[in-house]
C-alpha cells in the first residue's frame, strides 16, 4: 500500500455493492467454508478481478490493518474456569493474546481485559465477541480499544 494513504469511515449503506461483496468473500475464506477464491467469489456473485482489485484496500472497521491490537473487556462471574473458557474461544480463532488483566472480584463479579493481536486471526472480531458473550458467566463484553 501507499505510505500516504488516507482513510475514511463510511457507512456500508452508501458504498457500491462491490465493496460489501469483497468483505463477504473475505469472511467466507477466513471461516474456511470454501477452499479457493474461485469458490468464494462464485458463491457471493463477484468477479475474481473485482475481488483482487479491492481486497487489499477494503476492510471492516475493526480490521483496518493486519496485525492490529484490539483490547477486549469482560465482566464475568467469579467461578473457576470462566477465564479459561474465554481464552479457549480466543485461541480457537487463532488470535494472539498479548496481555490479560483480571481484577479482584467484587460482589461476585470481576473485570477482565485482554489485548489480542489479529494478524493470524481467522473469522472476525464480531463472531469472537458473540462466542465469548455466550459463555455462561460472561455478564458484559465489548471492545475497549483498537490500535
Amino acid at each position: 500500500m501507499r505510505d500516504n494513504s488516507t482513510y475514511y469511515l463510511v457507512d456500508a449503506l452508501v458504498l457500491p455493492e462491490v465493496f460489501t461483496k469483497v468483505i463477504e468473500v473475505k469472511k467466507i475464506l477466513s471461516r474456511g467454508s470454501v477452499k479457493t477464491v474461485n469458490e468464494a467469489v462464485k458463491e457471493i456473485g463477484l468477479s475474481r478481478s473485482a475481488y483482487y482489485k479491492y481486497k487489499d484496500f477494503i476492510f471492516p472497521f475493526y480490521e483496518t490493518s493486519r496485525g492490529r491490537v484490539i483490547t477486549l473487556f469482560f465482566v464475568v462471574e467469579d467461578f473457576a474456569g470462566i477465564l479459561s473458557s474465554i481464552i479457549n474461544s480466543i485461541a480457537k480463532v487463532k488470535a494472539n493474546i498479548l496481555t490479560i488483566n483480571q481484577n479482584i472480584p467484587i460482589n461476585g463479579l470481576a473485570d477482565v481485559t485482554i489485548s489480542i493481536e489479529t494478524e493470524e486471526m481467522t473469522g472476525d472480531i464480531d463472531e469472537l465477541m458473540s462466542d465469548v458473550g455466550s459463555i455462561e458467566g460472561v455478564r458484559r463484553y465489548g471492545i475497549l480499544a483498537r490500535e
